[in-house]
């Protein structure tokens, strides 16, 4: 007879979610993800198959959690100060005990290289071009001029990087001073 399984997957794939946000991909082992997770490892390979599958739930749980902030953006009016404003709803939503974990998305694409694994490198870029055409799309609203709109999208998402990568290591006023200059000349 087969065992029933002993854990909740949504709260297992919050701590693995967890995990890789601040440790990223690489760095986070089988070991790591079987402590914090609290399943062994056969658990782990029998529900997501591997370390990949593992990370993919987490992505999407973390593009769930994101969602909330860019659907607000896509709901709000539609300006360019919205989506200042959602850069700075970023900086809160990334942090943890007044730690910024940065982005899972843009972590993850700062440890993945060309060949990694195709599902992963497939996600992360669906969830950079739903951002960058929200910002399109914002940003159409205010200026008809495709090649600008499509610099400024572009422009946006690179700044995003930018900023995730940042919100490790700056501290507030830094953050804001970037935020303001990369929104200076709109």
């Amino acid at each position: 007879m087969a065992r029933k399984k002993q854990y909740s997957k949504d709260e297992v794939i919050e701590k693995a979610m967890q995990l890789f946000w601040k440790n990223g991909y690489e760095r986070t082992s089988m070991q790591q993800l079987e402590n914090e997770m609290g399943i062994n490892k056969f658990s782990i390979y029998a529900a997501f198959g591997s370390k990949d599958g593992v990370f993919l739930a987490s992505l999407e749980l973390y593009q769930k959690k994101l969602n909330k902030l860019l659907n607000q953006l896509a709901d709000g009016p539609q300006t360019v100060k919205a989506i200042e404003n959602y850069f700075y709803n970023f900086l809160a939503f990334s942090k943890e005990k007044n730690i910024c974990k940065g982005c899972l998305i843009t972590n993850a694409a700062n440890e993945f290289r060309v060949g990694a694994n195709q599902a992963i490198s497939n996600e992360l870029n669906r969830f950079v071009n739903k951002v960058r055409n929200l910002f399109y799309n914002i940003l159409e609203v205010e200026e008809k001029d495709m090649a600008w709109t499509n610099e400024k999208a572009d422009y946006l998402v690179v700044a995003m990087f930018g900023l995730s990568s940042a919100s490790r290591v700056f501290n507030e006023e830094q953050l804001d001073t970037y935020i303001k200059n990369i929104f200076k000349n709109f």
